[in-house]
């Protein structure tokens, strides 16, 4: 048998993480390194244990759980990050993969299918419930909005088009995604020149038709 995979585990409620911790305990081909309950402490721990999985839980106190797997894959790049969460919606789940995440699972069938996505995304490949539908990743909801006459959005555009939805400036949108304002610039001329949008209200609008912000975004 060849090294295990090493597994850490993110969720803010120790009884959630003494559960994943015993399924993934009974596999001779798994090991847990390590565990965290806030999103500071899962990023520290990537950068530390250098895990093969992470499996991060998105409603965290503090920073969620999506602002932390990009900063897990900055802290460590060749660690995957498997979502486990409640919420079973696509937008959620391209939000997920959009910040770097390699596997999206239902906290409602961890207990049969944690150890089967920790495996796929071990080995490279990617992991969506079933109940979403592999297909959701690509197409998504609403996926004809989101290409327009200078062709598809990328995902670091669907990114730059959600927080300028949301009311953020350019700014702001640059420090959420590490990058520089000019960056952001960039994209959103980008996003402006595919989409054949000229102001601020028609991006807003693509956004919402595309799907692209939870319901509590939505105003």
């Amino acid at each position: 048998m060849g090294k295990p995979i090493r597994v850490a585990l993110c969720d803010d409620h120790t009884m959630v993480r003494s559960g994943l911790h015993l399924i993934l305990a009974e596999e001779a081909d798994i090991e847990v390194v390590g565990e965290a309950g806030t999103a500071k402490e899962a990023v520290e721990l990537a950068g530390r244990a250098r895990p093969d999985v992470l499996v991060m839980d998105l409603g965290l106190p503090g920073a969620s759980g999506l602002a932390a797997t990009g900063q897990v894959r900055q802290a460590s790049p060749d660690t995957r990050v498997l979502v486990l969460t409640a919420h079973n919606d696509v937008v959620y789940l391209r939000r997920a993969f959009a910040v770097g995440a390699s596997g999206y699972l239902l906290k409602e069938a961890a207990d049969i299918d944690l150890v089967q996505a920790v495996r796929t995304v071990a080995s490279g490949r990617q992991y969506v419930h079933p109940i979403l539908g592999a297909t959701a990743l690509h197409m998504g909801a609403g996926s004809e909005f989101t290409a327009g006459p200078g062709g598809r959005l990328s995902e670091r555009e669907l990114e730059v088009l959600r927080g300028i939805a949301r009311g953020h400036t350019n700014a702001e949108i640059a420090a959420a995604l590490h990058v520089s304002v000019r960056t952001i610039e960039t994209h959103r001329r980008h996003i402006q020149q595919k989409l054949g949008c000229s102001t601020r209200a028609e991006l807003v609008e693509r956004a919402r038709s595309a799907h692209l912000l939870a319901d509590d975004e939505l105003r």
